[in-house]
């Protein structure tokens, strides 16, 4: 395998004028990129970037955010690529845990930039916005100044690449080490698995600074000589827009954005002939919107994707044709990939059995960042433990129930929140919902629900538990309700621990 800037390289030699990158009004051929891509490098290179060094990218989804990423790939840099909602604290603590020497932003953040710079243990030594900004140097500016020449940085497939954060769903995040071996493995696999078609038009619009979009697809679309046109954020009625004038053909998102693409006005009006392949993940989709989805899109091969950072990201998989046969369920391992679910003892579990899910791959990370023993705690045997808890059925398809902290015991049962959440969900009141377990004196736990409701709708405690006894065992419904807005992550996951914080306050 080749490194990512090599890829690059070999793409603009072999179809110079195929359009490349598309953001707004600037559209750069894979020649046009891979030059300004050249002059990006030398001008990191100029500040004090080598190879091995960390640059930290914060910025939401633009162009320089791929120019600045490809550049360091091909100088042989890390990338630690920084979620553009976090708040100085949490901008503060990746910088200063990768060590990253250099850090190229977007001006629109530059609010968060100075606290976090003079936080302990930060030692960047080089501030660069994507744009001409007052008060900082511009890597645009910079790199006009040099030569697009390529660099002899001699970068191979074995050299570190990426320290991608865990999402930190359950407190601080841990940084996840990928190789450009373990990339491109990871871009090849979904491209053999869902059929990434060369010179494909894929919208990024899902956030590029998360494993998902930036190595399931702006690498696999470098890979593949797509064409990769840029949303910096998401608005169903300009992802419809850009669909139709942009003939887009590869498409991903979480959950919540199809469902708001299938509520949009303008879902039935624009001309989305072109969509081939669209892909959902990051979150679970409840099988109430996976048949509305199918059933809306006939002409769309839709995947379900369900991975982790720590396999690149790589996991598990959902085929078109078993959207509808199988729903709920996660599918069978994605290719050049093994899947099991195991008991304590790391022996397969029985068919319906609930167990852990492990992963083993060319994709694996090579560890946790500086953390030996976190490392240890989650390969064991060349496999991958996810820490989510899944049940296989006799087609060997697996379902995740899951993760092993959010399961709720209450009287000594086993209460699997996805399950719940997907009970409550169908209810024709609920827009959003989470479920958690809060502490209860007798029976150790108890169910609780958030619920965002639709609009102008209304629902009970009584209402609800109703509704949930027709679907599930009676110590599953919940005890709890609170009415409110469900906190995501820019990814889409539910954040958890936010909500078990919330809920004993607002039920206390």
């Amino acid at each position: 395998m080749p490194s990512i800037g090599l890829a690059l390289e070999r793409n603009a030699r072999r179809v110079p004028d195929r359009e490349a990158l598309v953001f707004g009004s600037r559209r750069l051929s894979y020649a046009e990129l891979d030059r300004e891509v050249n002059r990006t490098a030398r001008a990191l290179a100029r500040v004090g970037l080598t190879k091995g060094e960390r640059l930290a990218l914060y910025s939401p989804n633009t162009d320089m955010f791929v120019i600045a990423y490809l550049a360091a790939m091909k100088l042989g840099a890390i990338v630690v690529p920084i979620n553009p909602r976090s708040a100085p604290p949490e901008l503060a603590y990746q910088l200063a845990d990768s060590g990253a020497v250099a850090l190229v932003f977007d001006p629109v953040l530059a609010a968060a930039v100075g606290p976090a710079a003079d936080q302990p243990g930060v030692v960047v030594k080089a501030y660069l916005a994507t744009r001409e900004t007052d008060g900082w140097d511009s890597l645009p500016a910079l790199a006009a100044a040099e030569t697009d020449e390529p660099l002899n940085s001699d970068v191979s497939e074995g050299d570190d690449a990426e320290i991608l954060y865990t999402s930190g769903t359950t407190g601080k995040p841990k940084g996840v080490l990928l190789d450009h071996h373990r990339v491109l493995w990871t871009a090849l696999n979904v491209s053999l698995g869902v059929g990434v078609h060369e010179g494909d038009r894929m919208l990024h619009v899902a956030p590029l600074y998360h494993s998902a979009e930036l190595n399931l697809f702006l690498v696999s679309g470098v890979l593949m000589a797509c064409t990769h046109v840029i949303l910096p954020a998401y608005e169903p009625g300009s992802v419809l827009e850009t669909m139709e004038r942009e003939h887009i053909s590869l498409f991903f998102g979480v959950p919540t954005m199809y469902q708001f693409l299938l509520r949009h006005p303008d879902f039935g009006r624009r001309d989305l002939s072109a969509w081939r392949v669209g892909m959902y993940g990051a979150a679970p989709m409840a099988p109430l919107v996976v048949q509305e989805l199918v059933g809306a899109l006939p002409r769309v091969q839709i995947y379900n994707l369900c991975g982790l950072t720590e396999m690149g990201p790589g996991g598990i998989y959902l085929l078109p044709d078993e959207q509808l046969r199988k729903p709920g369920a996660g599918g069978k391992a994605i290719v050049n990939t093994e899947a099991r679910v195991v008991d304590d003892q790391m022996q397969d579990v029985a068919p319906g059995q609930v167990g852990e899910l492990i992963l083993r791959g060319e994709t694996m990370m090579k560890g946790y960042w500086r953390k030996p023993e976190a490392t240890a705690e989650v390969i064991r045997d060349g496999w991958l433990l996810t820490g989510d808890l899944a049940k296989i059925d006799g087609e060997g398809y697996i379902t995740l129930v899951d993760r092993r902290k959010d399961m709720v015991i209450t009287g000594g049962m086993n209460v699997y929140s996805v399950e719940v959440e997907n009970a409550v969900q169908s209810h024709p009141a609920v827009a959003d919902c989470a479920v958690v377990g809060l502490p209860h004196p007798e029976y150790g736990e108890t169910v609780a629900a958030l619920v965002k409701l639709k609009p102008d709708a209304h629902l009970t405690l009584e209402e609800l538990r109703e509704h949930c006894r027709t679907l599930i065992a009676d110590y599953k419904v919940p005890r709890r309700l609170v009415i409110g807005e469900v906190p995501r992550n820019a990814s889409g996951k539910i954040l958890k621990y936010q909500i078990r914080q919330a809920l004993q306050q607002a039920v206390s």
